[in-house]
């Protein structure tokens, strides 16, 4: 098979990407993400190179009936948010909402709800709300904040932009009839924090900067559970009760 390879330059995140790719979706996805600003490979934060053998040989493996352009798109996600972990940032699977400034991340098991409620709050709020990324969000430190990025990853949407937003609340969605929202501690966090984020690694200290960057998460952030129906009576709910501005 003849591949189409290119070798790209991308600032995701705030850190300097050199990713090839082979297929058109990855590409695609990633084009808002291109440097702006000439610097050399030696510069970049995170390289990632790969054979498309090796994807080849996932795809005859696998039960899951994917192309090569999907695994490829799978494959150099997880490689970034690998990476990321060890450039203190963390990848939490959720959808992230942007408003006043303010990034709000609702994060759940998929199939849980979570692109339907901030769908929810786009509806509510209009043109106010953003959404940054609907599936793998970014979250890193600037200064004494933590900060929200979108990247390319967005699962099964397009529902992504190459910008970001301070991290305003942590919101763990539950599916309910009744529209029902609380503030959670820490220690009720962890465990749902922990299922949304990487957690299978191979080295004992990339599991201990996920720890550690998962404390300063939790302990510097508002948490909260929600239990919601498909009602723009749980984005008013959620908006009102967790909002910073």
């Amino acid at each position: 098979m003849d591949y189409n390879m290119t070798r790209k330059r991308y600032e995701i995140a705030g850190y300097k990407v050199v990713m090839t790719t082979y297929f058109q979706r990855t590409r695609r996805k990633a084009e808002a993400y291109r440097a702006q600003t000439e610097w050399s490979e030696d510069e970049a934060d995170i390289i990632i190179d790969y054979e498309p053998e090796y994807l080849e040989n996932v795809q005859k493996k696998s039960k899951m009936k994917l192309s090569l352009e999907d695994w490829e798109y799978l494959y150099t996600g997880e490689v970034f948010h690998r990476r990321v972990v060890k450039k203190n940032g963390c990848m939490i699977h959720s959808s992230a909402v942007a408003v006043d400034g303010y990034a709000y991340l609702f994060s759940a098991d998929s199939g849980t709800g979570k692109s339907t409620h901030t769908a929810l709050w786009k509806q509510y709020l209009g043109e106010k709300a953003v959404i940054l990324n609907d599936d793998k969000p970014i979250v890193r430190r600037k200064g004494e904040l933590w900060y929200v990025f979108g990247t390319p990853w967005s699962g099964k949407t397009d529902l992504q932009v190459n910008d970001c937003a301070k991290l305003g609340g942590i919101v763990f969605l539950k599916r309910s009839e009744k529209n029902t929202i609380k503030e959670i501690s820490v220690g009720e966090a962890i465990p749902k924090y922990l299922k949304q984020t990487i957690h299978q690694v191979s080295k004992e200290e990339t599991m201990d900067l996920i720890l550690t960057q998962m404390e300063q998460i939790l302990v510097e952030t508002p948490l909260y559970e929600m239990g919601c129906n498909i009602s723009e009576e749980a984005a008013s709910l959620a908006y009102h009760t967790i909002r910073r501005v």
